[in-house]
């Protein structure tokens, strides 16, 4: 009899557990990549057909590698992008470019950064070397990407090369910038990490480089100087602490801090804080016409920067201005229009 009631309770128990699974089914459980990238839509695996955020790789070209690929090929690139450096001239400071392009999104600061290293080679002759960093679709298989990583080890194998005590660091890193003083740092669909104020400091105090040049090209910018700001440091920035500042976006092709500076100031200067002065003085004019409120550019010069170029530019003579040409629009991108 026991037997018999144990067997009809277990059976009306595993009715009633069918009933309630009909009547309450379980809930969506997202996929970690969708956790990952913000979204809680269907699994990586559903078609586009089928999902709401089918825009996550819009900005990856058909015909590059994979993105794990292209993670995977980084080291080798950063060494190979050293490895085309100029070589050093004996007996005189040299100058190292590195150009940070961030936002992979728009081809403004790709621009920036290519011109950049254009300018110092052609315009400054053989004691500047440059290597380019950039976020972009367009580049992925010629130039490392812009990401922390790739900067520790670029400048780690710049340390390496450089004579830490005599030539100089120029870091210009170009991408939008936040109130709360972080660099966007963006290639969709890569998960790469943002690079702050104190992150950026924290990483070139890890580094032997006595003598340094920090240009941040970002709104809001002049929350950097704090943590930048030293002896040997020449610091930069497109804003002060609490401005925005202006000229990036789809239809833009250089921002009105990289004209001002890099095509307008250093074409007519060698010297990098008289080029600053000049830029200063067309971007308050540029934002008065546009009657936008003033980014107000900042300058900080730490003990023994300006006598250390001073001793740079006593050994180049400069060359003719470079034009700003700017390349082709990248793969997936709207056309930019001049300035």
């Amino acid at each position: 009899m026991r037997i018999v009631l144990t067997a009809l309770l277990a059976f009306a128990a595993g009715v009633l557990l069918m009933l309630l699974i009909t009547r309450h089914p379980a809930s969506h459980n997202p996929s970690a990549s969708s956790v990952a990238s913000g979204s809680t839509s269907a699994p990586a695996n559903t078609s586009s057909s089928d999902t709401d955020d089918s825009d996550d790789n819009d900005n990856w070209p058909n015909q590059a590698p994979s993105p794990e690929q292209v993670i995977y090929a980084q080291p080798g690139m950063v060494h190979q992008a050293l490895s085309q450096l100029t070589p050093r001239v004996v007996g005189k400071p040299n100058l190292y470019l590195l150009t940070f392009a961030g936002d992979g999104g728009e081809d403004v600061f790709r621009n920036e950064a290519e011109y950049a290293a254009q300018l110092f080679t052609k315009r400054f002759g053989p004691t500047a070397h440059t290597v380019v960093l950039e976020n972009n679709p367009s580049t992925l298989q010629s130039h490392p990407l812009a990401n922390w990583s790739n900067l520790e080890d670029a400048l780690n194998q710049l340390s390496g090369v450089m004579k830490p005590d005599e030539d100089i660091l120029v870091l210009y890193m170009t991408s939008h910038g936040d109130e709360n003083h972080n660099l966007l740092v963006d290639m969709d669909p890569l998960p790469l990490d943002q690079i702050g104020a104190p992150d950026l400091a924290g990483i070139l105090k890890k580094r032997p480089f006595k003598w340094k040049v920090v240009v941040v090209n970002a709104c809001y910018s002049g929350g950097f100087v704090p943590d930048l700001r030293g002896p040997g440091t020449l610091v930069l920035t497109a804003a002060r602490t609490n401005r925005s500042s202006f000229g990036c976006g789809s239809d833009s092709d250089i921002t009105y801090f990289g004209k001002a500076w890099l095509v307008d100031g250093l074409n007519k200067t060698d010297d990098f804080v008289d080029a600053f002065q000049l830029a200063k003085n067309d971007i308050s004019g540029w934002e008065k016409d546009q009657k936008l409120t003033p980014s107000e550019p900042q300058i900080d010069i730490g003990a023994g920067i300006a006598q250390q170029l001073t001793s740079w530019r006593k050994d180049i003579k400069p060359g003719p201005a470079v034009p700003f040409t700017p390349p082709l629009p990248s793969t997936n991108s709207p056309p930019a229009s001049a300035q």
